[in-house]
């Protein structure tokens, strides 16, 4: 029961603290540009807390595998004051690009604090100074980075099947064998530098989907229609719930399926 409990927070604050960072980076770069923010939420679903802020509303649901940051005038016309239809095209690039900047940049934070705390082999003692420790967390994470860009590059020729995909069933398996502090951080780090540069893709209702749209804006010299927009994320948004849907379901199998030969295995079935 201790297990399941530790293992349950283990998979909560990962998922909860990466979208808060994510979410975190729209919130404070739309500030920055006067943007209002009309609700920060943390989940989906069901209220279990919330706050009204001076003009925030700050809430926490029940779903902890998501998040958003609503501003005034993303999905509607407004004239008010601080409308996000309203911010010159680049600040409204700069918010949407905020969020997967942040999670790229936690990834190297933290492959500093691993290299601060318990080095690399190839790191020579003699020259380990806080600018060598950045330059090899930065490397490595810009490593990892391209590895990502392989997979959807494979993913897409069809060298990567879908079912190769891991989806929250099957990283949240993951987390559950980490130990450690330095293996949970690792993995924390992998997960958020992931989700970052996937967030990135020019995919209706991911944040790169929605940087196309303002590119062609800049290009067109005049902004799309709220309509016409509304139609492509929705139609973005249903492809990655099936998408999702689907790669769920390869990790049941997969995680079923190794438990049944276990089973097989070990009481000679």
């Amino acid at each position: 029961m201790i297990n399941l409990f530790i293992n349950a927070i283990k998979i909560i604050f990962l998922l909860g603290f990466l979208v808060l960072i994510h979410e975190g980076g729209h919130f404070l770069i739309a500030r920055l540009c006067k943007v209002k923010v009309n609700e920060f939420a943390i989940g989906f679903g069901k209220i279990i807390w919330q706050k009204q802020g001076k003009e925030t509303k700050y809430s926490l649901r029940i779903i902890p595998l998501g998040g958003f940051c609503s501003m005034e005038g993303e999905d509607e016309e407004s004239d008010s004051e601080g409308s996000f239809s309203k911010a010159s095209v680049w600040r409204r690039i700069a918010i949407v690009l905020a969020g997967a900047f942040v999670n790229i940049l936690f990834g190297i934070l933290v492959y500093f604090i691993l290299l601060s705390t318990v080095g690399l082999q190839f790191v020579d003692p003699a020259k380990d100074t806080i600018l060598n420790r950045i330059y090899y967390g930065a490397r490595g994470t810009g490593a990892f980075i391209l590895s990502v860009f392989d997979s959807i590059k494979m993913l897409v020729t069809g060298g990567l099947a879908t079912d190769q995909m891991v989806g929250i069933v099957g990283i949240s398996e993951v987390v559950i064998q980490t130990s450690g502090i330095i293996n949970y951080l690792h993995l924390l780090a992998v997960i958020s530098i992931s989700l970052g540069v996937t967030n990135l893709l020019p995919i209706p209702a991911l944040d790169g989907g929605k940087i196309l749209i303002l590119l062609i804006e800049i290009i067109r010299r005049k902004p799309m229609k709220i309509e016409t927009e509304a139609k492509i994320q929705l139609i973005g948004f249903s492809i990655l719930i099936a998408l999702s849907l689907f790669v769920t379901y390869n990790d049941i199998l997969r995680i079923s399926g190794r438990s049944l030969n276990y089973v097989l295995k070990n009481f000679n079935y």
